[in-house]
């Protein structure tokens, strides 16, 4: 750092100037006594981008609506990202973004220098999803990427990275090894559900779009190991910690860091016996229909347990 430089460049004058009187025999440990005190006083090039960082990241939630700042309780999003490990500039896909919760904070993130993909499921998957995924619903999903650009450039500003879209299995070679992160946040549970093809159709994208080294970073409705297994197979949501991990695994991915306990909420007894869906709880609160008393108890839970894990492509 100039800074840096400048307050070496002034001790080692001042060592220079004081002359002889308080050397010792060669000169060098009034020297190094300086430059270990600069070093320690002077923060690093890696630290003062960390910090700025921080502090951007911090601007960004505080700025975010009180609705969507209501929901950091259970969705812990600066602690979750800095688990990631995403950082601005970096580029970054995005499976599944919804109406854009997570990707309003993360695109003023990355800044102009970065990039954010958002990844959609296959066509083919949806039309599994059946009720709503109607003809017309297909066939406006189909144009679901362009959408999601002119919607995204409008989310983050001037100061936004760029912008694009995909979907799984529609990923172009050009792609390859050149994404830093991707995030599946509440997303691989419908993965899971379908046809395995679909799957490990996802994961070999996500395989070839990562650099090597590269993260995927997991956020996805918890289900206890002691549950039903086909309970816990998607359709309601949930999936079991290790099954998530096997899956991983499997596809050639390696933990990058011990689990994370960022979003659990041990209030979420979710149960297969009772026939439990993540949906009762919060934000949807789909059982709940006009029963207050009941809608009351499904806001005392508060949204479900999460698990949160980092992989690393090896």
């Amino acid at each position: 750092m100039k800074i840096a430089n400048l307050a070496l460049t002034a001790a080692l004058a001042a060592l220079t100037i004081t002359g002889c009187k308080n050397k010792s025999d060669d000169g060098t440990a009034e020297i190094v006594e300086a430059v270990e005190t600069i070093s320690a006083e002077t923060p690093s090039n890696e630290s003062a981008t960390a910090e700025a960082s921080t502090i951007t990241l911090a601007s960004i939630l505080a700025d975010q609506p009180e609705a969507v700042k209501a929901r950091y309780t259970y969705r812990n999003p600066k602690l979750t990202l800095g688990y990631f490990g995403i950082e601005p500039g970096m580029t970054v896909a995005e499976a599944l973004p919804g109406g854009g919760w997570y990707t309003k904070i993360i695109m003023p993130y990355l800044g102009k220098d970065g990039h954010l993909i958002g990844i959609d499921y296959d066509i083919d998957m949806w039309a599994k999803f059946g009720g709503f995924a109607d003809e017309k619903f297909l066939v406006d999903r189909k144009n679901w990427s362009d959408a999601f650009v002119v919607d995204a450039k409008g989310w983050s500003g001037d100061n936004g990275p760029n912008v694009s879209g995909i979907a799984f299995s529609r990923v172009s070679k050009d792609m390859k090894d050149s994404v830093d992160a991707v995030v599946l946040i509440r997303a691989m549970h419908h993965l899971n559900r379908f046809d395995q093809a679909h799957l490990a159709g996802a994961l070999a994208d996500i395989k070839s779009i990562l650099k090597p080294g590269g993260i995927v970073g997991i956020v996805q409705h918890r289900a206890a190991e002691d549950q039903d297994d086909a309970w816990a197979n998607g359709d309601n949501g949930y999936l079991k910690q290790s099954h998530v991990i096997k899956i991983m695994e499997d596809a050639g991915f390696e933990l990058a860091a011990d689990p994370s306990e960022i979003n659990a909420n041990p209030r979420d007894k979710a149960s297969s016996s009772a026939g439990d869906k993540v949906w009762r709880l919060p934000p949807t609160l789909g059982t709940s229909g006009d029963d207050p008393e009941l809608k009351a108890k499904m806001e005392t839970i508060g949204e479900s347990d999460r698990m949160t894990l980092k992989f690393r492509q090896k």
